[in-house]
């Protein structure tokens, strides 16, 4: 209908926009007042059929504006008692804040088109910038605000949100969310929404394991395959919030962006301040389609490690914890290429006084003891077996058994006169501070350098705690929830610059700091320390409803499992690691000749698939939460080639696993099943399914499928 993503009609009602992806339609408009107004978002209509809407909205004089409650971005202020996008104080100590629409730039791409709106408060010298980025083939938004103080006077920002998503009006809500801890991340939790607010978010400095920045609403009847979709996914990795409010008038809007718990921020004269980036979608095929725009709008546009497959790693820490010296890690490093592994990573205990996690976090240099020549041996041998090398830190900490901390203890974030809290016997380096910037940044630098080091596993093992910062003025304080994290971005950027060829992977005690925001610089994630294989199921189901499966590190581990005692079988551990980027964890040593041939044969046939699961279309068949087997299809982008991963916890009465009907095929082509060495058509694989061969308890089956030419 539209050929231009972004469209501009003024009227005399008001001037309207419209943004246009390949399969969806968003429409606001400026109404008579100079405020911004939700007028449509879904399914792709005409800039023309939403004119009318444009019109102020009062039922009764004991109600608000109501036009209000469907504003693009809400000032606090006026009649406005929905989620405040922004709230201010000036110098004068007035709080209130009017925003008026003033003018707008469009800038057009050929993948993206970006919508800046200029508004500006009539009586202060405050002006605020809305940005929308189009992102046609995917049907995404990315919105995200710059406030900018004109005048010559400090103005207090006391909550910046990046963007509030209006969602149409339906018969009801249904809500989607992830919630978890540690070792249970990315739990995929539903409910219906009643009218008041849903607050998803974290205060704990980083993204968290107890939730995800990550959002979907539907009517309640949208599935994998159907119904209409919203989402959104925030790009922050500190203290979030997004705010799902439904009023007692049935709309319903998402707001989110930087969590306003403890925060201030003091915008001096001439200064701005940006928004972290806020993305939503819309898709008319249910969470399947969201899920796949998500991947690969992630694949093209955030992850650095874009063209690159991620290689089969080896992380010696199950083997040896903190025990490290060069000879039983070369040991390991035999036993690793021998099975078809490509990067050696040794964790944590090579550094420092480390011999366990209470003492030498800090101090960065080689244990001499473990390794009397250095590292540099034990790499030379790495490479030697055909290996990259890679290496495990945690720069954001310190132990106070450490010389770092006797040295510096006004390094670590604290309040005075108050107890010092640790956590794993750590503290949390102020990494806002200058000097504290420049000390990672050298000895990180020092480190890839001076080894020839291809990955690192960057950890963060526990949550900020009294935040204080004792340099900054009083009014400044609480700036540093921030600050953290844009002193967090300039880091890994600043290395990323330096080391371009070295990968990122993003820790944080497992799967407490996954985002868009850190996606940026972090080409996969430890998506969490819980290495059950049959846990990891419902894990890797939730984190792959907002996250691309490239950037999942999956290991397998030694069983019985450290976390539940659950023994499960070799190629059954292999399966549910090779759903993502496969690493192996487990002890090599103990492994037997017969597990070691096994875990080479699975490695071989990883390798032969990897571009379809890493580059691919995911396909979630059936769910480990709600079905009696559970199945996973990646699916190439010219449809002649598919894999399905089966998962049965548990077989009762000898009955067989139930078909399970494939996605993404064509239907007018025929393909060979390789377990059925049969011939059947993309639409029999689709609409009759195939039965996995699946007996007795845990068990799996890997399943390919190739289109005949």
């Amino acid at each position: 209908m539209h050929q231009r993503c972004i469209i501009v009609n003024n009227t005399t009602k008001g001037l309207v926009f419209g943004l246009y992806t390949e399969r969806s339609s968003y429409i606001f408009g400026v109404n008579q007042k100079g405020a911004l107004q939700s007028l449509h978002w879904g399914a792709v209509i005409r800039i023309e059929d939403c004119i009318d809407k444009l019109t102020n909205m009062q039922l009764a004089t004991f109600d608000a504006e109501l036009e209000r409650e469907r504003e693009e971005f809400s000032p606090w202020g006026g009649l406005s008692y929905v989620e405040p996008t922004l709230k201010l104080e000036y110098p004068d100590g007035n709080r209130d804040l009017c925003l008026q629409y003033v003018s707008h730039e469009i800038d057009t791409g050929d993948k993206t088109s970006l919508l800046s709106i200029i508004l500006k408060d009539p009586k202060y010298p405050c002006e605020v910038v809305l940005y929308y980025k189009v992102i046609k083939d995917y049907d995404l938004i990315e919105r995200w605000v710059e406030i900018k103080n004109k005048g010559k006077e400090a103005i207090t920002l006391e909550s910046v949100l990046s963007a509030a998503w209006n969602i149409p009006l339906l018969k009801q809500y249904r809500f989607t969310h992830t919630a978890g801890r540690w070792g249970m991340e990315s739990q995929l939790k539903r409910t219906i929404l009643t009218e008041g607010k849903k607050i998803i978010e974290s205060r704990r400095g980083i993204t968290s394991h107890q939730t995800s920045p990550w959002f979907a609403l539907d009517n309640g009847e949208a599935s994998e395959t159907y119904g209409e979709v919203w989402f959104g996914a925030l790009a922050w990795s500190g203290n979030w919030k997004i705010t799902v409010e439904n009023s007692i008038h049935g709309f319903v809007r998402a707001s989110g962006g930087i969590n306003d718990f403890d925060f201030r921020w003091i915008l001096g004269a001439g200064e701005s301040f940006r928004s972290p980036m806020f993305v939503g979608g819309y898709s008319a095929e249910g969470f399947g389609l969201m899920s796949r725009h998500l991947h690969h709008y992630q694949y093209n546009f955030i992850i650095p490690s874009q063209n690159k497959l991620t290689k089969v790693l080896y992380n010696s820490w199950e083997a040896t914890t903190f025990n490290v010296n060069i000879s039983q890690q070369v040991e390991l490093a035999r036993k690793a290429s021998a099975i078809g592994v490509e990067l050696f990573v040794i964790d944590d205990g090579w550094f420092g006084q480390r011999n366990d996690d209470r003492a030498g976090l800090g101090d960065w240099y080689v244990n001499p003891q473990k390794f009397p020549d250095g590292l540099s041996p034990l790499i030379e041998q790495v490479n030697a077996l055909g290996m990259d090398f890679g290496i495990w830190v945690e720069p954001e900490m310190v132990n106070p058994d450490s010389d770092l901390y006797r040295v510096h203890p006004d390094w670590v974030l604290h309040f005075p006169n108050r107890e010092r809290s640790e956590a794993r016997n750590q503290l949390v380096l102020n990494i806002g501070k200058p000097e504290v910037q420049e000390f990672i940044l050298s000895f990180m630098t020092d480190l890839l350098s001076k080894h020839n080091i291809k990955f690192v596993k960057w950890d963060m093992n526990r949550p900020l705690s009294e935040p204080g910062w004792l340099t900054l003025p009083h009014e400044k304080q609480r700036e540093v929830w921030v600050r953290y994290v844009q002193s967090l971005y300039f880091i890994w950027q600043t290395l990323r610059k330096r080391f371009p060829t070295v990968m990122f992977e993003s820790c944080s005690g497992g799967g407490g700091r996954i985002d868009l925001g850190i996606m940026n610089y972090a080409d996969e994630f430890w998506t969490s320390d819980n290495t059950d294989p049959l846990d990891r199921l419902k894990i890797q189901e939730g984190y792959s409803y907002a996250y691309n499966p490239k950037a999942m590190m999956c290991w397998v581990t030694d069983a019985p499992n450290y976390m539940n005692g659950r023994k499960a079988s070799l190629s059954f551990r292999f399966h549910s690691a090779m759903m993502g980027s496969l690493g192996i964890g487990g002890n090599l040593g103990f492994w037997s000749e017969e597990d070691l041939k096994e875990a080479k044969e699975h490695i071989t046939v990883y390798k032969e698939i990897r571009s379809l699961i890493q580059n691919g279309f995911q396909y979630r068949l059936s769910s480990p939460s709600t079905d009696e087997c559970t199945a996973m299809e990646y699916v190439n982008s010219t449809q002649t080639e598919a894999v399905v991963f089966a998962f049965r916890q548990g077989q009762q009465f000898g009955n067989p696993a139930p078909s399970i009907k494939l996605q993404g095929l064509d239907k007018n082509r025929l393909y060979h099943v390789d377990y059925l060495n049969a011939t059947l058509s993309g639409a029999a694989l689709m609409y009759v399914g195939i039965r996995p061969a699946l007996y007795g308890d845990l068990s799996s089956q890997l399943i390919r499928i190739k289109s005949i030419e």
